[in-house]
């Protein structure tokens, strides 16, 4: 059994943003209860509405360095990790959503990336996709080179593509978020998405290709529901590309293309989710309009055979 030790400062803050979490949080919890957790503290942010996912986390106080903050004043996970940030010790930080676990080695993994390059502030890594029983689906991957220190315009050509980021696999550091104003609390969807571009231009990123983590899907996690909204769905990424796309230089045009392509390919398969399947045929011609090289470039970044296989056993499977 881990005994916390709250005098020392922690190399590492694990963020869990929550909102009826009360189904998940006990496994996620006991996840990183079982690795060695010497130096970790956990701050769940709790938006209520009842006492139930807080009171669940507490019978862990006496195994982890945890500090739970009921918080139904921040209504939003944007809200609730920028606080977190703000609120946490370490110089190093990572998510878990509520409903995600830890895979046995990722406490030592995680050490390990922050001592090998303590100045990155970002360290991304894959993910598992597994479904509400915790069966794996498949890995989602980020079309990198592993072990490697990588600039900000070859990390961000690929990352305009498509977020391919499993949110509770990277370690951030914590002076450039700050630095950066944090998770933009107006993008509903694509706060994430915007801070890793963010972050890799901030200074190298470095990518370890080890499976640490676990993202669920189910019925009621974020991204089978936000994206029910299709319309302010495609803005949110618009928003993003636009952004972040006049850094870039040389290959940008081919790079928004594909971007926009994935675009149209995103808001074609979260329509066709809640049973509209009308935009499948633009997101086609978007996708063959961009030619052999556009397509291979689409391919490549989008990891969208990662991203919607899992989805689809799930939904096959009927664990939703």
């Amino acid at each position: 059994m881990n005994n916390p030790d709250t005098a020392s400062t922690p190399w590492l803050t694990v963020i869990i943003p929550s909102f009826r979490g009360e189904r998940w949080i006990d496994a996620s919890l006991r996840s990183i209860a079982a690795e060695p957790a010497d130096g970790i503290e956990i701050l769940l942010i709790d938006g209520g509405p009842t006492p139930d996912t807080a009171k669940i986390a507490r019978a862990y106080s006496n195994r982890l360095r945890l500090r739970v903050f009921e918080r139904p004043d921040l209504t939003s996970w944007q809200s609730k990790t920028n606080f977190a940030v703000e609120t946490s010790q370490s110089a190093h930080l990572c998510w878990l959503g509520v409903d995600d676990l830890w895979f046995p080695g990722r406490a030592t993994a995680a050490r390990r990336w922050i001592e090998s390059a303590p100045a990155a502030p970002l360290h991304l890594a894959p993910s598992a996709i597994i479904d509400k029983d915790g069966r794996t689906l498949g890995i989602w991957r980020c079309p990198l080179p592993s072990e490697t220190k990588l600039q900000w315009p070859f990390v961000t050509e690929r990352l305009l593509v498509q977020n391919f980021v499993g949110a509770p696999a990277p370690v951030f550091r914590r002076d450039a978020w700050l630095a950066l104003g944090g998770l933009d609390e107006a993008l509903w969807y694509t706060a994430d998405w915007d801070m890793w571009l963010k972050l890799a231009a901030h200074g190298p990123v470095h990518y370890h290709d080890a499976v640490t983590t676990a993202l669920r899907i189910h019925g009621g996690s974020f991204t089978m529901t936000g994206s029910r909204s299709v319309g302010d769905f495609e803005r949110q990424m618009q928003i993003v590309l636009d952004r972040h796309i006049s850094g870039l230089s040389g290959c940008s045009k081919d790079v928004e293309r594909a971007a926009r392509a994935s675009i149209t390919v995103n808001v074609a398969l979260a329509a066709a989710s809640g049973g509209d399947l009308s935009g499948l045929a633009r997101a086609a011609s978007a996708f063959f309009r961009l030619g052999p090289a556009g397509a291979r470039r689409y391919l490549r970044d989008s990891r969208i055979i990662e991203r919607v296989a899992p989805r689809i056993r799930a939904k096959l499977g009927g664990v939703f």
